[in-house]
């Protein structure tokens, strides 16, 4: 299976068209959106677990901007509710379900909600912070769920195993961070590091692009640039590359918080290095991805990012807290399901879960009121 498997530009106008309706939606939900805890006079919580979400309450997201792509692409598409015979947004003949009811009537339906003909039963607003906030906020019952792209545990170090326990893990897809550098480091012949080199160019140790044999550019200090702390990015990167998540990098030069704030400062710089999620980089465009060796294996762009092997790939987790209400596993099955695979994890360059995994993750989740 290749990394990049959203080039044709249907998938591309698609995401467009999708993120202009979740625009919308959000727009929508001012001054009702809140967190998801308490249940107002006269409405009947649909279902326990974190947040005691309403019926007509929406349904909260935030954190992680790795995650974002696939939870904001979700719910852009579930607030528009397209009807069945939509191919392009919905279209259930192509997943083998059987139903002639809109998108998201069909996923919150099979948990009991019901809305107004054309209305989804519930909205769905996502917000975009990184992976700490994202965890910190389901936890103290600000948003239903909350996104991040690496573990609780690495994320909350100093919480107690009870406080860990009580998060309910959802994986939604798997994230192979590849390496980018500046265009001019590119042409200028870096198009592969050695694990030695990335780990001794992030500890400050190699400090010139010179250093690096296959440069063959003017002398350019290396721009070394990193995720900001608490993000699930460079707690991976971390983990991943050094073998713990609080291993410091003092190499690093600047530090950016979300992926499209990384992306932005690469391109724009000439000696810049970063590590950066799928959903981010276009081999060809003006932030490309090098290979990296690690114990003789070459793991490059398109080709074997998703390998065991490969020391920056991780999960894309979606926690609940405290159980996951019926609301909550409505959407959540809804990402998990071949129909959320095919069309908001792999379009976003991410790997779609194996059935095997699927399966499991489904098994977290409360059962619905009916089968497909």
């Amino acid at each position: 299976m290749s990394d990049a498997n959203a080039d044709d530009g249907a998938r591309i106008d698609r995401r467009a068209f999708a993120a202009l309706l979740g625009s919308a939606g959000v727009a929508g939900l001012a001054g009702c959106a809140g967190g998801g805890s308490g249940t107002p006079d006269g409405q009947t919580d649909a279902g326990g677990g974190s947040g005691g979400s309403t019926e007509t309450a929406p349904l909260t997201v935030d954190g992680s901007s790795t995650v974002y792509p696939i939870t904001s692409d979700g719910a852009s598409v579930w607030n528009s509710n397209p009807p069945a015979d939509d191919e392009e947004y919905w279209g259930p003949g192509q997943y083998d379900i059987d139903t002639d009811a809109n998108m998201a009537d069909y996923w919150a339906g099979r948990y009991g909600f019901s809305g107004e003909e054309g209305q989804p039963p519930f909205l769905v607003n996502v917000g975009l912070s990184h992976s700490g906030t994202g965890v910190t906020k389901v936890m103290n019952g600000q948003v239903d769920i909350g996104n991040s792209s690496a573990p609780v545990a690495d994320e909350l170090p100093d919480a107690d195993q009870s406080t860990l326990d009580t998060f309910v893990n959802h994986v939604v897809g798997v994230d192979g961070q590849p390496l980018v550098v500046s265009r001019a480091v590119y042409d200028a012949g870096v198009t592969k590091l050695t694990g030695d080199q990335l780990r001794a160019i992030y500890k400050g140790e190699i400090e010139n692009w010179s250093e690096i044999p296959s440069y063959t550019g003017p002398d350019r200090e290396i721009q070394v640039v990193g995720r900001a702390e608490g993000s699930g990015t460079d707690t991976a990167f971390r983990a991943n590359l050094y073998g713990s998540a609080d291993e410091p990098i003092p190499g690093v030069d600047i530090r950016k918080g979300q992926n499209q704030q990384v992306q932005t400062l690469v391109a724009n710089s000439d000696n810049a290095i970063a590590y950066l999620a799928l959903a981010f980089v276009q081999s060809g465009g003006e932030v490309p991805p090098i290979a990296l060796e690690i114990d003789g294996t070459t793991y490059s762009y398109g080709e074997n990012l998703s390998a065991k092997g490969y020391p920056l790939s991780r999960d894309l987790h979606c926690y609940t807290y405290d159980g996951t209400s019926e609301k909550e596993a409505a959407f959540l099955r809804m990402l998990v399901h071949d129909y959320g695979q095919a069309t908001f994890v792999e379009p976003n360059n991410y790997f779609k879960l194996t059935q095997a995994r699927q399966e499991e993750e489904l098994g977290k989740l409360p059962d619905p009121s009916e089968q497909s």
